[in-house]
C-alpha cells in the first residue's frame, strides 16, 4: 500500500482517526499567542487547525488527502470557523516567504532524506518574530510502540526525531523549549499510551 493509499484508508473511517481535540502541546502554546496568519504542514483532519481558527487566527492547512481535507472542512464547519486547507503537499505550496506568524508541525514526519530541505523551507515562510510549534515521536519512541502498538506513530528511525536533528534544521531559529519528553499520549483511536515525543516551540529572529 502507498503512503498516500495508507492515509486515504485511515481517514475513511467515520470516527476522527486522532480526536477532534487539539493535540495538547499545540494548545498550550497557542492559547499564549497573539493571532496572526498559521499554516499547520500536514494537517490531517482538523483538529489543529480548527482550535487556532477559534482563537482568531487566519488558519492555513495542507495535506494530500482527500479524506482529510473533507473531514477537516466538516469539523470547521461544525465549530462554525473557516480555514484554508489545500489538497496539496509542501512542494506543491506557492506561499511567499515570510507570509506567517507561525507554524505548527504536529507529528509531522518527514524522512531524513527530505527533512531538512523541508524544515528549512517551512523557516522560509515564516516571518521574523513568528514562532513554530513541533510535537513529534523522538527516536526512543519504537520501544514504547513495541509494548504497545496502540500508541502508534512511523516504525522507521529514518522518520523519528531527536533535539540534534532539530536543533540542526532549525539553527536559524531561537529556542524557547527543545526537549525530549516522556507522556501519555489520548488521541483519537490511533495515539494511545505511553511513549517519548520530541517537543519544540522556537521563534525566527534573523
Amino acid at each position: 500500500m502507498s503512503r498516500k493509499a495508507f492515509w486515504e484508508d485511515r481517514y475513511t473511517e467515520e470516527i476522527y482517526a486522532y480526536g477532534k481535540e487539539p493535540n495538547a502541546y499545540f494548545k498550550q502554546i497557542i492559547d499564549t499567542l497573539t493571532p496572526g496568519k498559521i499554516l499547520l504542514a500536514a494537517e490531517g483532519e482538523g483538529r489543529n487547525a480548527v482550535y487556532a481558527a477559534t482563537l482568531g487566527w487566519e488558519v492555513y492547512a495542507y495535506d494530500f488527502s482527500e479524506m482529510a481535507h473533507k473531514k477537516a472542512i466538516q469539523l470547521a464547519t461544525e465549530k462554525s470557523v473557516s480555514i484554508q486547507y489545500q489538497i496539496a503537499s509542501l512542494s506543491d505550496l506557492e506561499f511567499p516567504d515570510q507570509f506567517f506568524d507561525a507554524i505548527g508541525l504536529i507529528y509531522v514526519h518527514f524522512p531524513d532524506s527530505i527533512r531538512f530541505e523541508n524544515h528549512n523551507r517551512l523557516s522560509k515562510l515564516l516571518k521574523n518574530g513568528g514562532h513554530v510549534i513541533l510535537e513529534a515521536f523522538s527516536l526512543n519512541h519504537p520501544k514504547y510502540q513495541l509494548q504497545n502498538p496502540a500508541v502508534g506513530g512511523p516504525k522507521m528511525e529514518t522518520q523519528l526525531y531527536s533535539e540534534g536533528k532539530l536543533k540542526n534544521d532549525f539553527r536559524q531559529l531561537t529556542f524557547t523549549e527543545l526537549n525530549e519528553k516522556k507522556i501519555h499520549l489520548s488521541e483519537g483511536k490511533y495515539h494511545n499510551g505511553i511513549t517519548t515525543v520530541i517537543r519544540m516551540f522556537a521563534k525566527k529572529t534573523i
